[in-house]
């Protein structure tokens, strides 16, 4: 009597995601959702509606605008590498748009953004407007 094995690519393949993959995803979904609200409080405290930061590209709109930019500068974000400088840029912009200092914009804001993010969101920091003088947000 012989036996058949079932083949290799059967044995293989998972039933279903393990219960480390749905941690993950349901810790990964409570970081986006906290993140959401964060934005979307710094949004509100800009004046800017919370709901934006939900529609790609407008989000990043509003993001100039609260750092006193010109919408124009949204196209310099689609070129690479150029993209990097003009997002620091407007990470300090917005840091000192609410007071902080360039150092909170370019450590908290740029490299660890969800931790500036997170420190603007539900901070005490209030909106002050674009520290730029004379900041045209068009």
């Amino acid at each position: 009597m012989t036996t058949s094995f079932p083949p290799l690519s059967l044995l293989l393949q998972q039933e279903g995601p393990g219960a480390v993959e749905t941690v993950s995803l349901l810790i990964w979904i409570v970081v986006a959702v906290v993140l959401v609200a964060a934005y979307w409080r710094i949004f509100t405290k800009a004046g800017q509606p919370g709901w934006g930061v939900l529609i790609p590209i407008y989000n990043a709109y509003l993001i100039l605008k609260i750092a006193g930019r010109p919408g124009w500068w949204l196209l310099l974000m689609l070129i690479p590498l150029v993209n990097v400088i003009v997002w620091a840029i407007v990470c300090i912009d917005v840091a000192k748009a609410f007071g902080k200092d360039a150092v909170f914009g370019l450590l908290l804001l740029f490299l660890l953004s969800p931790i500036g993010v997170l420190i603007l969101g539900f901070g005490s920091a209030a909106y002050q407007g674009p520290a730029r003088a004379g900041a045209a947000a068009t």
